[in-house]
């Protein structure tokens, strides 16, 4: 008698589903979110044609530019307007009152908003907040020009308000605005006076993240207001601190060149000239458009440097970073 061998029915096989191409993926997300991609839009082009776009010009930099032949027939020079950049004694003037004004600001300036934020989180009557961030908010969209005019106004010794008190008072009045020793704190005030109020926008709205019941934890533990500010806010917004610390590295050596040269004059030109009004005074009063290229340049590779090494730095301990 032969014994039947038996075997078990094969599972049945499940049917492949297709996966769906990854263009048709890509449609469709673009659909679905095409409301955010158009809200994008205007800042895409705003950097393609304001940000990238001027990067070609760049290549002047290494050329010895003249209008008439264009990008394409002036001839090259190399690395030569970069050696007369650093090799003449104007560079270290440069450098030294851009550095000194950058640090005055970075010391004095940066922790400002931070400060006013968190006068301002504490703050629990609404309509009284909303009053206060209205009017620190309204320098930020004055031009610097109005904003020099204002203070020369307020300082000047013809007539100016603060001299006319200190006059009244038995003083002598003083040149705000024509010593040199004036100079950077009169740059730095307006700095803060301008920015400030707007820079609380970026860590109120990180402290719109902070949870509630920290802040409740803490108030049982007995702890005071000033010190749930600084045992659970500041270390909550920590991270938006150092983000804007690395963006304001980038900008260590770009302090602008409208506000410097409103408040600059022939009488405190000596601290006052920095790598902006230099560019401006090379390369549109002087016509050496090649030489300012270089200078330029060397700001915005420094600025790099300065922002990757802060990054790297930042994630060394422990933070997120900006990229």
């Amino acid at each position: 008698m032969s014994s039947a061998t038996t075997t078990a029915p094969a599972a049945p096989e499940r049917p492949a589903v297709p996966s769906a191409p990854r263009r048709g993926r890509r449609r469709s997300s673009l659909l679905r979110h095409r409301t955010l991609y158009l809200m994008a839009v205007p800042g895409i082009l705003y950097f393609l044609v304001f940000k990238y776009a001027p990067m070609g010009g760049l290549v002047i930099a290494f050329q010895d530019y003249m209008p008439f032949l264009g990008i394409g027939g002036s001839p090259w020079v190399g690395f030569d307007h970069f050696v007369r950049l650093f090799t003449e004694d104007t560079f270290l003037l440069l450098l030294r009152n851009t550095v000194v004004v950058s640090l005055l600001l970075l010391v004095f300036a940066f922790p400002v908003p931070i400060i006013l934020a968190l006068l301002l989180n504490e703050v629990r009557t609404r309509a009284f907040r909303r009053t206060v961030q209205s009017v620190i908010y309204l320098p930020h969209f004055m031009s610097w020009v109005i904003v020099a005019s204002i203070f020369y106004v307020l300082l000047s010794t013809d007539g100016g308000s603060v001299n006319n008190v200190i006059v009244a008072a038995g003083g002598e009045p003083v040149p705000f605005l024509t010593d040199p020793d004036w100079l950077r704190p009169l740059y730095v005030g307006q700095e803060i006076w301008k920015g400030a109020g707007w820079g609380t926008i970026v860590y109120l709205a990180a402290m719109t993240a902070v949870d509630v019941q920290l802040y409740e934890a803490a108030e049982l533990d007995g702890a005071n207001r000033l010190q749930q500010t600084w045992h659970v806010t500041l270390p909550a917004i920590r991270p938006t601190i150092i983000v804007m610390f690395i963006l304001a590295i980038g900008d260590f050596l770009e302090l602008g060149f409208e506000h410097m040269f409103l408040v600059m004059n022939s009488l405190n030109r000596e601290v006052g000239e920095i790598f902006d009004t230099y560019v401006y005074t090379a390369g549109i009063q002087n016509g050496q458009l090649s030489y300012a290229a270089a200078v330029g340049l060397f700001k915005g590779l420094v600025g790099l440097l300065l922002v990757v090494m802060a990054n790297r730095l930042a994630k060394r301990f422990g933070e997120e970073g900006v990229y």
